[in-house]
């Protein structure tokens, strides 16, 4: 009866939560503030982006689009590997980090090292998030939440055209190629070959 009684006040006070300001869902967690510069060390004009994405891909990266829920192409991936930004190669989680949220887009609780996410104030849609882009390049990845799970208790919850898997068996794609051999970090480069080697 307690556990019950429990539960109903927990319900109650999530739900007064919610009501009071059910449009507030930016992020408070103290490492997913608001910390875009606008500097991106991989800057290309709109007809370069064009010609580099495909539609899908240009909407979601460069005009902060949203793909339907349950419809992307890494929703329900759970092969072992890498996730990289389409926009620039650019390496964004592991599989390790991916989970079942449920929200229908794929979700990681965390990036595969610090920096490859930066985090801006997003106040569109009658809403207030936290908007996730790549450090790279500023290209709209998603957005982040604070009902993830431990350890991070986040929720990046991405669109499938903006990333790019490859698989541990599989050999990265030239834009990935590029990336790693010429703006990748020394983080990013260790972060990738440790997970490589920890997974063969």
């Amino acid at each position: 009866m307690q556990k019950i009684l429990l539960a109903l006040i927990l319900i109650s006070t999530y739900s007064c939560i919610y009501t009071q300001n059910p449009t507030d869902m930016q992020s408070r967690h103290t490492s997913a503030q608001h910390n875009d510069t606008g500097e991106y060390p991989i800057q290309l004009d709109e007809k370069e982006w064009k010609d580099r994405l495909q539609p899908s891909q240009y909407y979601i990266l460069r005009q902060a689009g949203t793909e339907r829920p349950f419809t992307g192409k890494y929703y329900k991936n759970k092969d072992a590997g890498i996730y990289y930004s389409a926009a620039t190669g650019q390496p964004l989680f592991v599989s390790d980090a991916k989970y079942d949220s449920g929200c229908g887009w794929p979700s990681f609780f965390e990036p595969i090292t610090e920096g490859v996410i930066l985090y801006r104030k997003d106040t569109t849609h009658g809403m207030i998030r936290t908007e996730i882009i790549d450090s790279s390049s500023g290209s709209h990845l998603g957005h982040v939440f604070d009902d993830g799970p431990p350890p991070t208790g986040l929720r990046y919850c991405m669109n499938s055209d903006a990333m790019i898997f490859v698989g541990i068996d599989q050999e990265a794609p030239a834009l990935v190629k590029e990336y790693m051999e010429n703006h990748a970090s020394a983080e990013e480069r260790n972060a990738v070959e440790a997970f490589i080697k920890a997974n063969n």
